[in-house]
């Protein structure tokens, strides 16, 4: 049979590698940056767009979307092609995305820190960069898809298949949670309002952890470990089942980050018990993974690479353990908007993704530039400190997060709040932020030592640009029963296959939720947001509030007696985007309003340790001495009523007036009390929104709600 010649793009592996290392050592610079400001606020330095609300969702992105998302493209643009013995489908193609995802990224940067942001995590671009998200997804999807069909091998093995579950589901989570009203050019309203938006924003949410942090590094692990163990993956059989259960169960999962919440009990339910047969499939691919190296320990101990992968997978198992366990409600409410979570979420980023991504790097980059890693013993190095990084890390959050917990619920023998000063809990967790910190920097040192052993590596090396191959052509007059095999030589049933199963735990938790009117009761007391309500709370999301203050009061004592009355789903039914947070860094906020005068809110926002003694909490002069910008006013009326609140056709040409009224009752309220402040500051717009918060039902007294 005549062989078929063909090459390998190297380069766009070359630069999607590059990538991910420079982006990832800026995302986690501005981690360690905001876990100092955690216990040094002065390190907001009073500048808008330093301050920890505002480069937070920063953080989040550059380490997910551009550390990551670019470690997976080069991952997937090495492995593909050689699975399928065949060149990419288009290197034009391949260009438009390196450098489309690149200029997304760069986006982020430029808009996040500007407060430019939706406010909903992980997905916080303003629907401009969604659209381009978009249009560059689809892009990848033709290209990865198009060499697919232009394969020289029959059977897809299974990393491909993880790779197309990720394209498919991460379009479908994308598009549907990007649904929202522009109002200009770069503000936008969600489509949906407050308790369908924490549905469709923790489904999202919960799967981009999923389908982008998960099943991608999946197909990566089952490549890469074996090709760097020499030695073939485990079970093919356990690799299906661990495939279809793991896609099918995923999607269920995202309400178990809203129990205890206004989200309807039914669906809190699903969440959990999707979440607890998640373990299942998880370990599975654990399992698959570790059994691999079977016969290879000793390789483990000699070989960084090994290591790297290694500790990846088990932080891997420990990570899907420990999830479906905070789903359990009794967990959930001890564990729940503490430090908890951030350890948790951080022993999935930093073992799972960037220990596997360092050990894929170690072995990839001799590979395409054909010589050996520069220092071994370098890598080995960096092993350490980064493991040691993650200890100090995970472990101060652990010890943090139950320190909260137990803190907050904390009654003494007199039945009332031992701690009832939310800043009580936050001063004596101190010292586990400065050990977070530093967990944080020794893992960046890892990640610096990493970028220098590459470049060293890259620089006495030569990169084959198009690596030669040859192989037989595919002849696919071969009949086979129908199976997983047969599957398999059928990518667009796979494709199919896959979309349908990945849809069918959205579809059963959205129906109901968005169709079923009890599920979501009406208060008749709860009426829209007045123009400069409305104005303050875009400056509460422009300032990422929402980062550090949650607005749901959950049904436990301990928060009745902190907070008040227990958030009820009507509540929110104007609230777009709603705005329920998921980390108490400070105290939830839902019941705010009226709890203090205008003028200790214009104080606190000044300078919040003038208020409260040892405020962790940045100062926001600007506030006080920028203008309101209310061009927009009329247009997020109009935008509002198209939304379904219910403003009276007309309203926009009168809302202005009812601004300023309420702007100069506020500003004369504070100049009374000696504040020489102005109507037309943001500053109040700002008292104005906090003001409203929680008043629109009443509240009871505290015996009768605790009764």
């Amino acid at each position: 049979m005549q062989l078929e010649k063909f090459s390998y793009d190297n380069k766009i592996v070359r630069d999607f590698t590059i990538a991910s290392l420079v982006f990832g050592v800026v995302g986690m610079l501005v981690g360690v940056l905001i876990a100092s400001q955690l216990f040094a606020p002065e390190l907001n330095f009073s500048i808008p767009f330093l301050t920890f609300g505002r480069i937070r969702p920063l953080h989040t992105n550059a380490v997910i979307f551009a550390f990551v998302g670019n470690a997976i493209f080069a991952g997937i643009y090495y492995s593909l092609p050689r699975l399928l013995k065949a060149s990419m489908f288009s290197p034009l193609l391949s260009r438009i995305h390196f450098w489309g995802w690149q200029l997304i990224i760069v986006a982020a940067a430029i808009t996040l820190p500007l407060g430019i942001t939706t406010s909903k995590e992980y997905a916080e671009l303003e629907w401009p960069i969604d659209i381009a998200i978009t249009i560059i997804w689809v892009v990848f999807g033709i290209n990865m898809i198009g060499t697919i069909l232009k394969r020289r091998e029959k059977h897809m093995y299974v990393a491909i298949w993880f790779y197309l579950a990720t394209w498919v589901t991460v379009a479908v989570l994308h598009i549907v949670n990007s649904f929202e009203l522009p109002v200009s050019f770069l503000k936008s309203y969600s489509l949906y309002a407050g308790v369908q938006d924490a549905l469709v924003q923790w489904w999202y949410g919960h799967n981009a952890v999923a389908f982008f942090l998960t099943t991608p590094y999946l197909g990566l692990m089952y490549y890469y470990l074996p090709k760097a163990a020499n030695r073939p993956i485990y079970s093919y059989k356990l690799s299906i089942i661990h495939f279809w259960a793991l896609i099918f169960l995923y999607i269920w999962a995202g309400p178990h980050h809203l129990l205890y919440s206004a989200l309807p009990d039914w669906a809190q339910s699903l969440g959990t018990v999707f979440s607890i047969m998640l373990i299942a499939p998880s370990w599975g691919g654990m399992i698959n993974g570790l059994l691999t190296l079977r016969g290879a320990w000793d390789r483990v101990r000699e070989d960084p690479i090994l290591k790297f992968m290694v500790v990846a997978v088990t932080a891997y198992g420990m990570s899907t353990f420990e999830g479906p366990m905070l789903s359990l409600k009794n967990v959930n409410a001890i564990a729940h908007f503490t430090d908890w979570i951030i350890a948790h979420v951080h022993i999935g980023a930093l073992g799972w993704n960037g220990f596997l991504t360092a050990g894929v790097f170690y072995w990839l980059i001799p590979k395409i530039f054909k010589t050996n890693l520069y220092s071994k013993k370098m890598a080995n190095v960096h092993f350490w400190i980064g493991t040691l990084g993650i200890v100090f890390y995970a472990s101060a959050m652990y010890w943090s997060g139950v320190a909260q917990s137990l803190m907050w619920k904390q009654f003494n023998d007199m039945g009332m709040l031992q701690y009832p000063n939310f800043l009580e809990t936050t001063l004596q967790i101190i010292p586990m932020y400065i050990i977070r910190a530093f967990g944080g920097t020794l893992y960046l040192i890892g990640m610096l030592l990493m970028v220098y052993n590459l470049a060293k590596t890259m620089l006495q090396g030569k990169l084959v640009a198009n690596e030669e191959a040859e192989a037989a052509p595919l002849h696919k007059d071969e009949k086979e029963k129908i199976s997983h095999r047969w599957l398999e030589g059928k990518p667009i049933y796979f494709l199919i296959a896959s979309l349908i199963v990945i849809l069918i735990g959205g579809i059963v938790e959205f129906v109901p939720t968005f169709l079923i009117k009890s599920n979501i009761p009406t208060i008749s007391s709860v009426k829209p947001y007045t123009p400069l309500e409305l104005q303050g709370r875009d400056i509460y999301i422009r300032e990422g509030c929402n980062n550090c203050h949650s607005q749901l009061v959950r049904p436990f004592r301990s928060e009745t007696e902190r907070y008040g009355e227990y958030s009820k789903a009507g509540e929110y039914v104007y609230d777009h985007p709603f705005l329920w947070g998921s980390k108490r860094t400070g105290p939830d906020l839902h019941r705010e309003g009226g709890k203090y005068p205008n003028l200790w809110h214009y104080l606190h926002m000044e300078n919040p340790r003038s208020m409260s003694p040892g405020s962790i909490m940045p100062p926001y002069p600007w506030l006080l001495e920028n203008s309101l910008d209310a061009s927009l006013t009329v247009n997020k009326i109009n935008a509002m009523r198209s939304l379904g609140v219910p403003y009276p056709e007309g309203y926009e040409n009168q809302a202005m007036d009812d601004l300023m009224k309420q702007a100069e009752a506020i500003a004369l309220d504070l100049q009374k009390n000696g504040v020489p402040a102005e109507p037309d500051k943001e500053i109040i717009a700002l008292i104005a929104y906090l003001q409203r918060l929680g008043t629109d039902i009443k509240a009871k007294p505290v015996a009768e709600i605790n009764r």
